[in-house]
């Protein structure tokens, strides 16, 4: 045992930081420049919306200056004022129509969405994402290069308070130290990844996909839409949102426990043992060489730590210092394992079932 745990901490760091070195050099990043807004014209900004005024308030004018052909807003069933602040920028509203059975929230709002579009390329994203100027330019110029059906955007995260920055950059270190960019280019379905966040579709792939219908129970619907799409022959591909794409996911520690949990069991299959081995792995991983007083895992998870924030650009001393909580990750992250183990969850007052997958 004591072998063991002197081990496994060097050997799954290890292959992290490989890793991590490969998608410094592999991994794609949106750049300044683009296709121009010849092209920009020909696409629909798709934006689902539940309880969202804030959000759109923020980052709605950024989403409406990128020149699209239209940007819809689906205000499903909001208790907020989603309705009002989005028409009041200039988006188009759309009232989303009540969530039938079999379906999750943000599938039907987005199956809608893409039904009321016009343009020749569907670009789904989240109110809660921020867009540069020239962004679209530069998601249109990516999508031109790689010739991608699907062109999926990870944004930078935009964390401010101490709270947000306990679990939310687990998000790029589950990304870019478990998944080896160039794995995305193997045709097998499984190489697939997405990120609902940012979406971009050729509309006759995603017609011949069958569209958000295909995944209108998927609880982590962008991964599983990523996979229908190389599996009807289509193209796959991911970027970083680096200075021009970014998002802030959650405001506070609980809840970024309550929207991690959601997903939590699906990114680990549906498999509880899975879900509670992996948490074990983490612990045994990160915690347990401090406890132990074992430097050297501790200093490879400080590399790991400083390679993600070099190819996300989040180098500020604030996203640096972050590194610093690494041992106590597994810890933090000990509510989001224990509520993905329930039948049952939670989100934006719908309650979901995890076991119909």
């Amino acid at each position: 045992m004591k072998a063991l745990l002197r081990t496994l901490p060097w050997v799954v760091l290890s292959v992290k930081v490989a890793v991590a070195l490969v998608n410094v050099v592999a991994f794609p990043r949106l750049v300044p420049g683009g296709a121009g807004s010849e092209k920009s014209r020909r696409v629909s900004v798709l934006v689902p919306a539940r309880d969202e005024a804030p959000n759109l308030r923020l980052n709605l004018g950024g989403v409406l200056g990128q020149e699209a052909l239209e940007v819809l807003v689906l205000d499903d069933d909001s208790r907020d004022e989603t309705s009002e602040v989005a028409a009041g920028l200039g988006a188009c509203v759309l009232r989303g129509q009540p969530l039938p059975p079999g379906w999750n929230g943000k599938t039907w709002a987005c199956h809608q969405l893409s039904r009321a579009a016009q343009g020749d390329f569907l670009l789904f994203t989240d109110a809660d994402v921020t867009w540069s100027p020239g962004a679209l330019n530069a998601l249109l110029a990516e999508q031109e290069r790689t010739g991608a059906d699907l062109l999926s955007v990870f944004p930078r995260q935009a964390n401010v308070t101490p709270g947000e920055r306990l679990l939310t950059p687990l998000v790029d270190h589950v990304l870019l130290t478990l998944l080896p960019a160039p794995l995305l280019r193997v045709r097998h379905r499984l190489a697939s990844a997405a990120n609902g966040q940012v979406m971009l579709f050729r509309r006759e792939a995603y017609t011949r996909l069958g569209g958000h219908a295909a995944v209108q129970n998927h609880l982590l619907e962008d991964v599983a839409l990523s996979q229908h799409v190389k599996a009807a022959g289509g193209r796959v591909s991911v970027a970083l949102g680096r200075d021009l794409i970014s998002v802030r996911m959650y405001r506070s520690y609980p809840e970024s426990v309550r929207g991690f949990g959601k997903n939590a069991l699906t990114v680990h299959g549906g498999s509880r043992l899975a879900l509670s081995a992996s948490w074990m792995l983490n612990l045994l991983t990160y915690t347990v060489p401090l406890l132990r007083g074992h430097p050297g895992p501790i200093l490879l998870a400080g590399l790991e730590g400083v390679l993600v924030r070099r190819l996300t650009g989040r180098t500020r001393p604030a996203d640096l210092a972050e590194i610093l909580l690494a041992p106590l990750l597994p810890l933090a992250a000990l509510p989001v394992y224990v509520r993905a183990l329930r039948r049952n969850v939670e989100w934006k007052g719908r309650h979901y079932a995890q076991d119909r997958q």
